[in-house]
């Protein structure tokens, strides 16, 4: 595969997961299924691809505890936080990774490695 069309597909790899603002948990659908279609075409894609799903199953498992929290009205605002943090992160990644560099998610827990 060229260079161009890998960096763009693991550039996908982390766009994909904005669907979650649109559908739910379309922030690990997207990435999902973009990986498990390219994963075996490229190491990069494979790599981000991993990256971009341990990022988003974070994020779920983060948002619902915030979630829980509203009970105690601190929940809302790391919602928000959590929200903006992820749009933040996933541009950065996205930016990374269409310019060939691995991009590692801070506060990520590996799942899938």
């Amino acid at each position: 595969m060229e260079k161009k069309q890998e960096n763009n597909w693991g550039m996908f790899c982390h766009l994909a997961a904005l669907a979650g603002f649109v559908v739910p948990f379309g922030n690990i659908i997207g990435p999902l299924i973009i990986w498990l279609i390219k994963k075996d075409e490229s190491e990069f894609i494979d790599d981000q691809g991993k990256e971009s799903l341990n990022f988003q199953i974070s994020i779920t498992i983060y948002a619902v505890i915030a979630a829980l929290l509203m009970l105690v009205v601190i929940g809302i605002f790391l919602l928000i936080g959590i929200g903006i943090l992820s749009i933040v992160f996933i541009i950065l990644a996205a930016v990374k990774a269409n310019t060939g560099e691995k991009y590692r998610y801070p506060l990520t827990i590996r799942f899938i490695s």
